[in-house]
């Protein structure tokens, strides 16, 4: 996983991409991996099922495909965390734990997050409840030696830098992380993201996804043509010294295409920052 604190002169960065955005098919999503030149998987479906849904065959085939082709997982796209903040939390913790089968099966120690749904514009109201639901999930995730990431999503707790830094600080543990989404913080309005948020959260980040969104229309975009500073974070991972994923999510709608066009836009932007890809 990304270490981003005492590395300034040997930042390097490993893409990744969310198969499920390129085919159902895992076999079809490893083949235009491969054409792209990209040897980690971030896995959120397969044929069609979310992560947590597989049985234990389907993972042995998951599992089996990657490593015919060689090809990793860099994280695990779970939607921990998606649910309404008001539900129990016993079912999550159930899932998780399926997740983390999931996880150690495919050789990974990332697992993606959220930080729950609360009603409708009362976000602020539920810090505490959402706190201590990731408390939980951390403890779980720590005692199997995995790293929880959680991302900014619009709608959940954590959807603006402040409230991700008082959820991340508020847990305090090396078993919960942040992943920054590009074109998450610009889709809730928020504006010049990565000059508000790098210092809240850079020192929290351990992983990244890559897709871009314009404020004026919530539009999404690749990386570079949005409005989620796209270049100014790779500066910012690339002085801290990074050493971790950039993971594709362009959400473009073209599937494989849209992520050949998403690979090129983000390669072309860390040739700008001066970017290394491992």
């Amino acid at each position: 996983m990304a270490d981003v604190r005492g590395l300034e002169d040997h930042a390097s960065f490993v893409l990744s991409a969310f198969g499920d955005e390129m085919d159902d098919d895992v076999d079809t999503q490893l083949d235009v991996l491969g054409e792209l030149d990209i040897r980690y998987l971030e896995m959120r479906t397969a044929w069609g099922k979310k992560s947590a849904d597989l049985d234990d065959r389907e993972i042995e085939r998951l599992a089996t495909a990657c490593r015919k082709r060689s090809m990793g997982v860099s994280c695990i796209g779970s939607r921990i965390g998606k649910s309404p903040i008001t539900e129990p939390l016993e079912a999550t913790l159930a899932e998780l734990g399926r997740i983390l089968d999931l996880a150690e099966r495919l050789d990974t120690k990332l697992v993606r997050i959220f930080s729950f749904r609360p009603p409708a514009g009362r976000e602020a109201e539920h810090v505490d409840e959402s706190l201590a639901r990731l408390k939980a999930l951390a403890e779980v995730a720590g005692a199997r030696g995995v790293v929880l990431v959680m991302e900014n999503e619009t709608g959940t707790v954590g959807d603006i830098p402040e409230r991700c830094r008082t959820l991340l600080q508020g847990v305090d543990s090396p078993s919960l992380r942040f992943v920054w989404d590009i074109g998450n913080f610009p889709h809730r309005g928020v504006e010049r993201a990565v000059d508000r948020g790098w210092p809240l959260l850079g020192r929290y980040v351990a992983h990244v996804q890559v897709k871009d969104t314009r404020l004026a229309d919530r539009a999404m975009t690749v990386a570079g043509a949005g409005d989620g500073q796209a270049l100014e974070l790779l500066g910012k991972l690339r002085d801290a010294g990074y050493r971790g994923f950039l993971a594709l999510e362009p959400h473009l709608g073209d599937r494989a295409e849209g992520m050949k066009r998403a690979a090129r836009a983000l390669r072309s932007l860390m040739g700008d920052a001066g970017c290394t890809e491992s």
